[in-house]
């Protein structure tokens, strides 16, 4: 007998997903929330890395400060092949720094020598950077001790 709603007549959707898996377009998967939370806590290691090396710098003539954004890091995930390359199994993989692509920031008014480092700036960027990365850090947290929770069958 039918639902005298026939809203209630079919599977229930909420914007392009239902409730039925076969119409689910993106599945969020607990390995793809862990490679997202990987991912967010490399890209804030690459932000705090450039900004550490705009620091070693700052009394560099003529050095420009550099910056790795979300931007430049998706693109360096769509467009591989413009990044180092692993040409043989017996190298090495490079961890989240390798091949982190920066660009300088725009701005930036420079002193007499050239150099346009300002302490500030770098200090608030790692600030933001440490920000990202704890945040990513207690959402892994809470998720293993889900898991821990889960092994100890609640205990």
């Amino acid at each position: 007998m039918p639902p005298d709603n026939p809203r209630l007549a079919g599977p229930v959707r909420v914007g392009h997903l239902s409730c039925c898996p076969a119409d689910v377009v993106n599945e969020i998967t607990d390995n793809s929330i862990l490679a997202a939370l990987g991912r967010q806590m490399n890209n804030a290691v690459a932000r705090e890395t450039v900004a550490a090396s705009n620091l070693a710098n700052i009394d560099t003539p003529g050095y420009r400060a550099r910056e790795a954004t979300f931007a430049d890091a998706l693109d360096d995930k769509l467009n591989p092949a413009a990044g180092p390359v692993r040409t043989s199994a017996s190298h090495l993989g490079g961890g989240p720094q390798a091949g982190v692509a920066t660009r300088e920031v725009g701005g930036l008014p420079a002193r007499r020598d050239g150099n346009n480092v300002q302490l500030d700036h770098e200090l608030l960027s790692i600030g933001n950077a440490a920000a990202d990365f704890s945040a990513a850090q207690t959402a892994l947290a809470a998720k293993f001790r889900l898991v821990r929770y889960a092994i100890n069958e609640g205990r």
